[in-house]
Order: structure tokens, then sequence, then C-alpha cells
């Protein structure tokens, strides 16, 4: 039996072996993990090394204080979503900007921004905040699939803006300051919100400018406005909170990013137990179940994904791989323009923590041979991960999205190609000019 793949796939090292078996795995729909595990365990049996030296790796691959940011961070946006804090949120955004050119779309475009301070997760947001854009956006105009393609776009920025549980897992592996990639992103994920509102204008119809929403009604609707943005900014002031207490905290040295997401949570369920009372102990527990859930599915890939790059280690696939980028040419553009490629077709398949565990072994040896900043590469990862949620046709965010918006995912894809474009055109100027990412850390450093 050892033998046998050798034998079917003659003159591959055992490295290659193990992301061939992987992406079989896949292919036969094998679970992330156990594809991961699975391919992993072959490659160590072929080697001879003992299995018993896979559980210390596991062990070993998880047992980092970094990575239990995870868990709190997903847990608190899970809270905010539960306790209505999504819904006052976008309540105030629809009287700040909702009068704008673009209507509810502007809105939706900003709330995505927003939460994605909050949540950390793409997916995770499309089921927060999605279903209460996408009503607003219909009864301001809107075709439902450009709703739905709005928030999937939107949404896929949260693992852009800080704070990111995709800059966390990069912080770890690159072994980069997390706070410094968590201001890195904030300007980038501006950006990529600003080039989202350009595309608006082409696809609004011609009466999108502030309907009411789906929501509970508004308070003093008939008042002006700057009494109704008062009164908004009242009910939903502690929601706004949220990202200046943990973005705040984190800039100022208060606390780690780490212990950001663990002061996240406590004030989640602070402002939804005590303030606006409505975290009833059942919603509470089915809460915490739903992020248990989560956070168990991330940090099982984390714990498999430490043997697979344990192995691609003992193998040097990283040193043969990167030294395979680096003689693709001797312009550094052309080498980022295919990892940038690389990167938006793995996030088309698989979501951004098994890329990056999967890619960044062997592409940061050549971000560091090339000279790249590693702050502003970490921020173009996720920001090309981040596209790779909504590229057609297996894009995550998309099939979330199908769900929530009760609309074929092949309309939510059309819906989101306008957005799909723009935020390709971002990605350019971020890549172009890393100023942008690096203009705010200059101050850290």
């Amino acid at each position: 039996m050892t033998e046998l793949l050798p034998g079917l796939l003659p003159g591959l090292d055992t490295g290659t072996q193990m992301v061939l078996l992987f992406f079989v795995l896949l292919a036969l729909r094998v679970p992330v993990a156990f594809a991961l595990g699975l391919s992993a365990l072959y490659a160590m049996w072929r080697i001879g090394f003992g299995l018993e030296l896979a559980g210390d790796l596991i062990t070993a691959g998880v047992a980092r204080y970094s990575l239990l940011a995870i868990p709190f961070f997903i847990l608190a946006g899970a809270l905010m979503g539960s306790t209505g804090i999504a819904e006052r949120m976008i309540r105030f955004f629809r009287v700040l900007v909702g009068g704008l050119p673009g209507g509810m779309g502007v809105v939706g475009t900003v709330v995505c921004l927003f939460w994605g301070a909050v949540s950390g997760s793409g997916p995770a947001s499309v089921a927060a905040i999605g279903p209460m854009i996408i009503r607003g956006m219909e009864e301001d105009g809107y075709a439902r699939a450009h709703a739905a393609g709005l928030v999937c776009a939107g949404a896929a920025l949260s693992i852009v803006i800080p704070p990111s549980i995709g800059l966390v897992i990069y912080g770890v592996i690159a072994e980069v300051s997390i706070s410094q990639l968590f201001i890195a992103a904030i300007l980038p994920g501006l950006v990529m919100g600003l080039t989202m509102i350009i595309v608006l204008p082409a696809i609004a119809p011609k009466a999108a400018r502030g309907a009411l929403m789906a929501l509970s009604p508004e308070p003093f609707a008939g008042e002006p406005y700057a009494i109704r943005l008062l009164h908004a900014l009242r009910d939903s002031f502690w929601g706004l909170m949220t990202p200046v207490v943990i973005l705040g905290g984190i800039y100022s040295g208060v606390f780690t990013p780490t212990e950001a997401a663990l002061v996240a949570t406590v004030y989640a369920l602070a402002v939804g137990g005590l303030i606006y009372r409505s975290l009833s102990l059942r919603s509470l527990y089915e809460t915490v179940a739903e992020a248990a859930a989560s956070s168990a599915t991330v940090m099982l890939v984390v714990a498999y994904a430490a043997l697979f790059g344990w192995v691609i280690t003992v193998e040097d696939v990283v040193g043969s791989y990167s030294r395979g980028l680096l003689g693709i040419s001797e312009n550094p553009w052309a080498i980022l323009l295919v990892i940038m490629l690389i990167l938006l077709v793995a996030g088309m398949f698989m979501d951004a923590v098994t890329v990056m565990f999967i890619t960044l072994p062997i592409i940061l040896p050549v971000m560091h041979a090339l000279g790249w900043d590693p702050v502003w590469f970490g921020v173009l990862v996720m920001v090309n991960l981040a596209i790779g949620l909504i590229t057609p046709p297996v894009g995550i965010n998309l099939y979330v999205a199908a769900n929530v918006s009760r609309i074929s995912i092949e309309k939510v894809a059309k819906g989101a190609l306008p957005f799909l474009a723009a935020t390709l055109a971002g990605l350019a100027i971020i890549a172009a000019f890393p100023s942008i990412s690096l203009l705010l850390v200059g101050w850290l450093r």
C-alpha cells in the first residue's frame, strides 16, 4: 500500500503528494479540517514518522495565546446580533446617510463596514445583518439580487476591517504585530467600501433615497433631521461605541488584541443584558451554542493545519515552491500578480483560515526575499481572501446570501458582479500604493 500513490504519481515527493491528496479529498466533499488531517497523516506515515507525534503537533498548533482571540470575537459578534445591537446600528446609519444618493445602498455599505469592526467573519456578517439590509434596499427600490450582492461584498470586508479573525491568524503565522495589522487595515477597508459606493449609481433606482426599513418604527419619524439623528444616536450609542472600546483599548495599550476579544464579549453581554435588556437566558444559551460551533469549526482547521504545515516544513515544500515562484520572473510585480491570483482562486473554494495555513508557509519566504513589508502584505492577503468570498461560482458568502435572501445563488452571483469589479479595483489600488496601508502604522513604529 505504501507504494500505491507513488505508482500512480511517479516522481512526486511526499509533500506534493500530500497537497494533491488534500485537494482530492476536498473534491470528494470531505470536510476541510479532516482533509487536512488525513492528508498530513498520510504524509507522516510515508516519511516514517511515528503517528504518536501527531498529538503533540496538534496541541502545539492550537496552544497559542493569540488564538484565544478567535472564539471570543466570534462570540462577541454573535451576541451583538442576537441582542438587537445590529438593528439599532442600521437604524442610526439609515438616518445619518440614508438621504444620500443611493439611499439604502449607501446605508448597507456603511453598516457592513461598521459591522466588520464587530464581527470579524464574512459569512457570519451576512447572516447577522443581511436580512435587514436586503429588506431595506428592496423597499428603496433595489433589485433583491443587487441587495444580496452588496451584502455579500460588504460583509466580506469583515475579514479586512479590524478586529479581523483573519488578521489574527496571519499575525500568528507570519509572526507580525497584530496591533500593527489592525491599524494598517483601517484605510484599505475604507478604500474598499468607497469603491463599492462609487458603483451604486449604476445600479440604484432613481428613487433610491432613504426609504424606511422593515424594522421597528423609527422614533420621531416626522421630526426635523437633527432631532431624528439625535434620537437615533442615543438609541444606538452603546452599540456604536463597540469598535471605539475595542480598537481604542488596543491602540492606547490598555489591552492586547487577544484581551480585546474578551473585553468585546463582556461589553456585548453588558450592553445586551443591562442596558438594552434584550438578552434572556434562552437567547444567551442559543448564542453561545452557535458561537461555540463556529469556533470549533475554525479551531479544528487550525489544529489539523498544524500537522499539514509541519510536513510542508519537513519536506521542504516551502523551499521548492518558493523557489518556483521566484523563478517565474525577475519582476516583483509579476510575482505579486501570480500570488494574488493564487489567493483569489483559493479563496473561491476554501475559507480564509484554510487558505492561509496552506499558502502562507510557501508565500512568506517569497515576501521576505523580495523585501516586501509584512504588514502591508498581510492586509493585501486579507483583501484577496475577502474578494474570494464573493467570487462565483463557489464564494462562501454567495451561498449564505442566497439562503437569507431566498433567491438562487446564480442570481446572487449576478447581483454581486458590479461589487466584485469594484473590489478588484480597490485591490489594485491597495497593491499599487502600499502607503495606504502603512500610513497609520508609521505612527506606531
